[in-house]
């Protein structure tokens, strides 16, 4: 059973809105999860992210792994942090 990192579709029609959730690799995209570790908004500008990190770190931890889009995201939340300071 291993566990991914992935986001579910939420928001109206032409309007997504989607959780960045840790669920079974098997479950269906807006089916079961285990937790909810952020959310993405692709439709303001620029994209809003917002992740809990601690949670986030801790899925990590416990040996989830991140979709492809997901990781992409990480990278891009995790960019405009390091540049701050």
């Amino acid at each position: 059973m291993p566990v991914r990192i992935r986001l579910t579709r939420k928001g109206r029609k032409k309007q997504p809105f989607y959780r960045i959730i840790v669920a079974d690799s098997q479950a269906p995209r807006d089916g079961k999860f285990l937790d909810i570790v952020g959310t993405y908004d692709p439709m303001q500008d620029p994209a809003a992210i917002k992740l809990d990190t601690e949670k986030l770190q801790e899925w990590m931890g416990k040996g989830a792994i991140p979709s492809g889009t997901v990781a992409t995201l990480i990278n891009k939340y995790e960019a405009p942090a390091a540049e701050t300071v």
